[in-house]
């Protein structure tokens, strides 16, 4: 479940604007093809699979030629765009600076994900019977990345209603009732991503950084107030006795990603307020197409385009990530 960090095409199958399911996304996937995943590579969704020695790419779950062994080792419900607040997947915003449009709109909603994934469970029963089934979902790893586009957009959207504290506090208490409803649903092994700094985006620092595009520090400030009370939750919730067996583990994305920015030249970047794709200053999903030019050397490059990283980029992420499946898988052992 999940938003752009993790959506390897869901939203290929779904009206929305927020497709990348053509070139340049994609430049530096197997083959040089665009499957619709925000990046010019693999995810993060793709590296943890990869690392349980799974299988190399993660389908996403709308994919049409689904076979039953992809059902049966693991596909991503994400839907770039969405968030924790409902209000999200629903955005349309046009918003006007220095000629270009920005659009987020149509994503996936959380309620729906988890409808699929209800409906991924009684398919998974047809076809491998209910004790296998049972099996399969209490013993897989569930990773989520909710949270980004809420603090990233829909915040200042809606901010003249709530200030940042009730607001992450609502997204909190958003979060942690999906992760009891997945706790309901069978599942037992949770890893849950911070936001990234989402004020640091190349977008952000465009529309929001002034003329010296500095970072958002309202967004980033916002980000890390939801990341500490989503983490103190998760703390909660491993200690209630009504889940009992459950394990969920909070990831921290934000600094490594902001150290990134920090300190470039520690991870071989050179590149960290524009992107890699147009003028690297807002494009993404339709701005980011065929027409629009891409740097020559991605690798130097911390963004793809103006809202997410480059493969690269999630490779140094999921470093983080990977420890936190083996303590995953440590505690099952």
């Amino acid at each position: 479940m999940g938003d752009s960090i993790l959506d390897t095409g869901n939203n290929n199958y779904i009206v929305t604007m927020s497709k990348f399911n053509f070139p340049p996304y994609g430049k530096n996937f197997p083959g040089k093809i665009p499957t619709g995943r925000p990046s010019d590579g693999r995810l993060i969704s793709d590296f943890v699979v990869e690392i349980l020695g799974i299988k190399y790419l993660l389908p996403s779950y709308l994919d049409p030629n689904l076979g039953v062994e992809d059902l049966v080792t693991g596909v991503c419900f994400a839907s770039a765009g969405s968030g924790y607040d409902r209000e999200t997947p629903k955005i349309l915003v046009t918003t006007f600076y220095l000629y270009f449009l920005l659009f987020v709109s149509g994503a996936l909603p959380v309620p729906y994900q988890l409808k699929l994934f209800k409906q991924y469970v009684k398919k998974l029963r047809t076809l491998v019977g209910e004790q296998r089934s049972d099996d399969i979902i209490k013993n897989s790893l569930y990773v989520i990345s909710l949270g980004n586009n809420d603090v990233g957009l829909t915040y200042f959207l809606r901010k003249k209603k709530s200030d940042m504290a009730s607001y992450s506090s609502f997204l909190v208490s958003q979060a942690s009732a999906t992760l009891r409803q997945l706790y309901g649903l069978g599942v037992r092994n949770i890893v849950h991503l911070s936001t990234i700094v989402t004020g640091c985006v190349p977008a952000s620092r465009t529309l929001f950084g002034g003329v010296r595009r500095q970072c958002n520090d309202e967004s980033n400030e916002l980000a890390m107030m939801y990341n500490k009370k989503l983490s103190n939750e998760i703390e909660r919730l491993n200690n209630d006795v009504r889940l009992p067996n459950s394990s969920i583990v909070f990831v921290d994305v934000y600094y490594p990603l902001f150290n990134m920015i920090r300190y470039p030249e520690n991870y071989g970047f050179a590149i960290t307020k524009k992107a890699c794709c147009g003028t690297g200053t807002v494009e993404f999903g339709i701005l980011c197409n065929p027409l629009a030019p891409t740097c020559t050397n991605i690798s130097k490059y911390i963004f793809w385009d103006g809202v997410h990283p480059t493969e690269k980029t999630y490779k140094i992420i999921f470093s983080k990530i990977g420890k936190s499946v083996d303590k995953l898988l440590r505690k099952q052992l």
